[in-house]
């Protein structure tokens, strides 16, 4: 079967799960490896736990370029594919590969020009700095190869091959996961060797991915189809600036979360907020996987103007995305404390760590809601609204919230502001998915009928 039969032909259901597993575990194991050197470090010290937290900022920042790159070609070049315009599709392939690169080189080279200054920005303390600093510059000199290989795996996704897009991370994860141990406690380098461990996982991700884009039907990137021009820039930043700001808020509110947590609870607050984020992520990771099965399939079909598969494909990712959250909610909620203490036997942490947790987890299921319209208004092209949705949940509505609410409560406002943002995510998102569902049955409609008219004219 074609790539172009699978996708359009394949019942909705049996496609979404059979892209979906695929990206599920690599979003897991990303997670998990992202996860690796907060656990692994948490051995060491309470400090060393927080300098790892503080630089999650800025390696948000370097995924949301990577993420920019690799969804704004990724979903351009699968409604090409759609549309079989396949010059645009390899051209965009190409383009969103280099600009990627370009930008990881700036942003390695400002990074570390610049490292004690950013490390004051991110709110490491005189018993954190150090660390910090050490963590950051090391993980700086990744951002190419972390970048580069945002952009690889989504492009393979976006043509229906989230195989190739799984392994080439499992390579990278298995990478960082043997390393963590060996060198954090092994060798005793702290929180350089954590360091070390993700950039040579980054740096194997890439490679693999790469030589998987030469594998069957992928698009192979080549250095002739790189067109930097007004065009494809405009169709990057349009597909991947929700992806910008998604993640480049989320470092801004992590960042804003370890101040406040800080002035409130010194390092020990650091720690047990950046050890939930660790996990809530760990749980969103298995709902963007799912979502990231659905993703091909919209933009594909979307293009292929078969807009009644983009929508139930939309309704059966949230029906099934909610009910997975709500069961790992539970289970989060109930075990808060034993799932904080594993990554930092800290009592301290544990104290601001369970009361984050169980907050978060009471609102988890919408999550399911707010993620999938997020993808589908994005891989449709709809990158006012997908942006303004991107930005709500760790922007329009966390910055004031994390502003206000710990002058109110003190600490608990801290533990509290990720919860209320994401109720009034929820409720943007309700108008946003109605007006896009309501077009898309339009749609449907007029295309049912203007095939409908071809037949009446050939007969």
């Amino acid at each position: 079967m074609s790539r172009r039969e699978m996708l359009t032909e394949t019942p909705i259901p049996s496609l979404i799960v059979k892209l979906s597993i695929p990206t599920i575990i690599s979003m897991m194991v990303t997670a998990l490896y992202n996860s690796a050197d907060t656990y692994f470090v948490g051995k060491v010290s309470t400090e060393a736990t927080a300098s790892v937290g503080l630089v999650f900022s800025v390696m948000a920042i370097i995924q949301a370029f990577g993420f920019f790159c690799g969804h704004g070609s990724g979903n351009y070049l699968s409604r090409m594919l759609g549309a079989e315009k396949n010059k645009e599709a390899n051209e965009m392939a190409a383009t969103g590969f280099a600009i990627s690169l370009i930008l990881g080189v700036i942003v390695a080279v400002l990074g570390n020009l610049f490292a004690d200054s950013i490390a004051v920005w991110l709110g490491a303390t005189s018993t954190t700095m150090e660390d910090t600093e050490k963590y950051m510059r090391i993980i700086l000199i990744g951002a190419p190869f972390m970048m580069g290989q945002f952009v690889v795996n989504n492009q393979l996704r976006y043509q229906g091959n989230a195989m190739y897009a799984m392994v080439g991370l499992m390579f990278g994860a298995v990478v960082n996961i043997i390393l963590d141990p060996l060198l954090i406690l092994g060798f005793d380098m702290g929180v350089a060797g954590a360091a070390i461990a993700t950039v040579a996982g980054q740096m194997m991700s890439f490679f693999v991915l790469l030589i998987g884009s030469f594998k069957g039907e992928n698009i192979r990137i080549k250095f002739k189809n790189i067109k930097i021009n007004r065009h494809y820039i405009y169709e990057i930043t349009n597909g991947g600036a929700p992806s910008l700001l998604r993640q480049g808020l989320a470092a801004m509110s992590t960042l804003l979360l370890n101040n406040y947590a800080g002035k409130m609870g010194g390092d020990a607050a650091i720690a047990g907020m950046s050890i939930v984020t660790r996990v809530v992520l760990m749980m969103i990771a298995a709902l963007i996987g799912f979502g990231q099965g659905y993703q091909p399939v919209c933009s594909f079909n979307y293009g292929a103007k078969l807009y009644g598969r983009v929508r139930e494909g939309y309704f059966f990712c949230v029906k099934w995305g909610f009910i997975f959250l709500f069961a790992v909610g539970i289970l989060c909620f109930v075990f808060a404390p034993d799932i904080v203490w594993w990554f930092r036997n800290d009592p301290e942490v544990v104290k601001v760590g369970k009361v984050a947790l169980r907050c978060q987890t009471c609102v988890l299921p919408l999550s399911a809601f707010i993620i999938m319209t997020n993808m589908m208004l994005q891989s449709m092209g709809r990158g006012l609204k997908a942006s303004i949705l991107a930005s709500a949940k760790n922007g329009l509505f966390f910055v004031p919230l994390i502003i206000i609410l710990p002058n109110i409560f003190g600490l608990l406002g801290v533990e509290i502001t990720q919860t209320c943002s994401d109720v009034l995510t929820t409720l943007l998102t309700i108008p946003l998915a109605v007006s896009e569902i309501k077009n898309l049955v339009r749609l449907e409609k007029e295309a049912s009928s203007s095939g409908q008219d071809d037949q009446l004219q050939v007969r």
